[in-house]
């Protein structure tokens, strides 16, 4: 038994990564993380999740949808109060409609208006600009790239902080960067879904054509396994009580855990 005061064991992160995608994609095949239709759609979500759940999220993007503003155009030509009312169900709505103004003109000011020539900036150097932009934090502008752009890049979000910790893969307290870093490693060695593979379960939803959009298979791999740990977190890590028990990772839980 571990002494009272040493610090906490973690498990080896790669090989512990890698179980968590085998066991997942067994359980629960493709899950079409996430649902859209544009890439522009992608990215007024990744906005508007900030803060809020998805549910509240889709009702915003139905709304703007309603209102024929859910596209670049739109949201340009849209007034910020207008887009405020738009958008505020999903919460911080103010805040939220300014960034997607700031985000549109910064898209008109550097690459006229197109999002395809924004996405074929290289990785690191996209990132940095949208990190420059009010309101964009590295899950933002990570989900961007990847969801949207088709960037191989892992988005960490507070359900992988999560499910990283009580499986003593890393520290609660470790940065952003270095849960990606060990995200990304025990990614490296796992094979991407065939794409006919049945979705079900975690946070799956019905193809769309954001989700059957062709990209890398590192890239694929990075998209299912953010799907996979939102469904395990909505579903079985949860904040307070977590159902340990049911969860298809329960294995991999340290005999010691206190979830």
């Amino acid at each position: 038994m571990r002494p009272r005061n040493a610090p906490p064991a973690f498990n080896a992160p790669d090989s512990q990564v890698a179980a968590m995608y085998s066991i997942l994609a067994r359980a629960w095949g493709r899950q079409h993380w996430w649902p859209a239709q544009s890439r522009f759609e992608v990215i007024v979500g990744a906005f508007l999740t900030q803060n809020t759940s998805w549910s509240n999220v889709e009702i915003a993007l139905r709304k703007l949808r309603c209102a024929r503003v859910l596209c670049l155009d739109g949201i340009r030509r849209t007034s910020v109060r207008e887009l405020e009312t738009l958008i505020r169900s999903s919460g911080y709505f103010r805040q939220k409609a300014a960034r997607l103004k700031t985000f549109v003109r910064f898209l008109d000011a550097n690459y006229g208006g197109s999002l395809s020539k924004m996405f074929a900036q290289p990785t690191q150097i996209l990132r940095e600009q949208l990190l420059s932009l009010n309101g964009i934090g590295p899950e933002t502008a990570d989900s961007i790239l990847l969801y949207a752009g088709q960037h191989p890049i892992f988005v960490v979000d507070a359900y992988t902080r999560r499910i990283a910790a009580r499986h003593a893969i890393l520290s609660p307290d470790a940065s952003y960067e270095e849960v990606q870093a060990a995200f990304e490693r025990g990614l490296s060695s796992v094979e991407s879904l065939p794409s006919h593979i049945e979705s079900s379960g975690g946070a799956s939803h019905p193809p769309s054509r954001m989700s059957m959009m062709l990209r890398s298979p590192q890239a694929q791999i990075y998209n299912e396994m953010h799907g996979f740990l939102v469904g395990v977190g909505k579903l079985y890590c949860l904040k307070s009580a977590p159902r340990c028990e049911a969860c298809p990772l329960n294995s991999l839980l340290p005999n010691s855990s206190a979830a």
